[in-house]
């Protein structure tokens, strides 16, 4: 039987925890929380994509997202920003700052450091692991000690541009991002700071100077486990009071005092195609692929019912400016058909082949995740009844960023998701210089839809915004460039131990401990 919570609007739930087995320090009490973490610890450097999408303990942003559900994109509220973008001209805006704010070092925030920060992310010698996530900013400047300017290539949004957790501009360095001094020694303006950090375990205290409301939660533990059954043999023993888990193994925590929720999230995961295969090379084997795959039967069978259908990168949760008629149908009769009619014969050995090539390519997965292992082998059968060889293998990111060209990778998506734009152009659009090897890895684009991805990204939210959008789906749906899958649902396992906290929002690709209940734990009450 499932112990699923699902929080509704407004709703509000009990969490939290106590001293435990874990590796924690001897004076644990009931305003300490230990959470089983899969990624490594360290690594505390905004610049380099810590709290990207403006959530963090130990950073803010300007702004960051919040909501009451995770049904829909939240909104994007005001943190270090004193309230909402002033238009200041064409593509330009002030935004007020927050007064009296200080960094954890006991430094004072104003403007410098904003600029500070985001200039360094977009400098060539820093090497920023995000870089890309700055293009629409062509520049923030101070307005006094007080507000910044910010002027975007574009008239949408700019929040969701300014989530990135923001250092004293003391601290950034002319230096490759992954060396800085702050990957290991954060300073930031968050309700929390890095007390203690070691390979195995991250402590972290609440700081009474905190700008807000001082957190009640005193200290949190980071117990770094990378397995996935270990996290869940921490959880069901006691040793820990939360975790992340994949849909295989939450449904395995049904015993004691342990709860779980699942977390709608713009997540997807799909199937990359190479552009140096014959096979996968061609239009019509890529939307025979599309309809030859049962996404329910994954979502069913694979997430255990935790997620949603993917055909584009877009959810439902967009509203108007998704499209429903965008989406594949299951229809293995008519992939069939196309592959005929494309030439690609089944051969005797039941694999289709065409002018001495065979529909056959390698599926890359990366072997320390389990969930991206079985959606690589839910593919792999579904494809072999339409006579295509397709041949799960998992390895490292190392091999895998070097094999985009000749071999399918299982790829994740979604890191911002709170703009549309980020949602979907990197993802779609053709590849450009500066483009990440993880953007739209074949280089496939269907005719016109690069035009129609950089008209929607300069336009203002409204009405044809949304159109445009709704027609880059249906374009993209009829030569597609790789094989949506699903979108998760994040799932997570906790103690209920007496805390209140509102509801999870909808969740970016990055998840772990620091997402799930634990999103916003410096307002948990007794």
């Amino acid at each position: 039987m499932k112990s699923t919570v699902r929080w509704a609007l407004a709703a509000t739930v009990v969490l939290a925890a106590a001293g435990c087995t874990a590796p924690t320090p001897d004076d644990a009490d009931d305003t300490q929380i230990v959470l089983a973490e899969g990624y490594e610890l360290g690594g505390y450097n905004p610049v380099n994509g810590y709290a990207e999408s403006g959530v963090s303990p130990i950073y803010d942003g300007l702004y960051r997202p919040n909501a009451t559900t995770d049904d829909v994109v939240p909104d994007l509220a005001p943190a270090l920003a004193q309230g909402p973008p002033e238009p200041a001209g064409p593509n330009r805006w002030r935004i007020p700052l927050r007064a009296g704010v200080q960094f954890s070092d006991g430094t004072a925030f104003d403007s410098a450091d904003v600029v500070a920060t985001y200039a360094a992310v977009a400098d060539p010698a820093v090497a920023s692991e995000i870089a890309t996530a700055v293009t629409p900013i062509v520049a923030i400047e101070p307005d006094g000690p007080e507000a910044v300017t910010v002027e975007l290539t574009t008239a949408a949004d700019p929040r969701p541009y300014l989530l990135l957790g923001i250092l004293p501009s003391e601290r950034v360095e002319s230096a490759p991002a992954g060396d800085w001094a702050v990957n290991t020694e954060p300073v930031g303006t968050g309700p929390y700071r890095l007390d203690s950090l070691r390979p195995d375990q991250a402590v972290l205290v609440a700081r009474e100077d905190y700008w807000g409301t001082p957190a009640q939660v005193d200290r949190l533990v980071y117990a770094y486990t990378p397995d996935d059954n270990s996290r869940a043999q921490s959880m069901a023993s006691g040793a820990v009071d939360g975790t992340n888990l994949p849909p295989r193994l939450i449904d395995s925590l049904t015993a004691g005092d342990v709860e779980t929720v699942s977390v709608n999230s713009a997540d997807w995961r799909g199937i990359a195609l190479p552009a140096g295969n014959p096979f996968t090379a061609e239009v019509p084997a890529r939307l025979a692929m599309n309809l030859g795959v049962d996404r329910e039967a994954i979502v069913r069978d694979v997430l255990r019912g935790y997620g949603r259908q993917a055909s584009t990168p877009v959810a439902e949760a967009y509203g108007a400016a998704y499209n429903p008629d965008a989406q594949y149908d299951f229809d293995a009769g008519e992939a069939t058909d196309m592959l005929d009619a494309a030439g690609w014969r089944v051969g005797s050995n039941g694999i289709r082949e065409k002018d001495g090539a065979r529909a056959s390519f390698e599926l890359l997965y990366n072997a320390q995740d389990t969930l991206r292992r079985d959606l690589a082998v839910a593919y792999a059968a579904a494809m072999k009844p339409l006579g295509i060889d397709v041949r799960p293998r998992g390895t490292s990111w190392d091999e895998i960023d070097t094999r985009f060209g000749d071999s399918a990778v299982v790829l994740g998506g979604g890191s911002k998701p709170y703009s549309i734009d980020s949602q979907v152009y990197d993802t779609l659009h053709t590849r450009v210089p500066d483009s990440s090897p993880y953007s739209n890895p074949g280089n496939f684009t269907a005719a016109g839809l690069d035009g129609m991805l950089e008209r929607a990204a300069q336009s203002p939210p409204g009405a044809e915004k949304d159109d445009l959008y709704q027609r880059i789906q249906a374009t993209y749906a009829a030569e597609p460039s790789q094989v949506f899958l699903v979108f998760l649902d994040h799932t997570y396992a906790y103690r209920d131990l007496g805390w209140n906290q509102s509801a999870p929002i909808m969740e970016p690709h990055s998840h772990g401990v620091t997402w799930g209940p634990w999103w916003n734990l410096a307002a948990w009450t007794r």
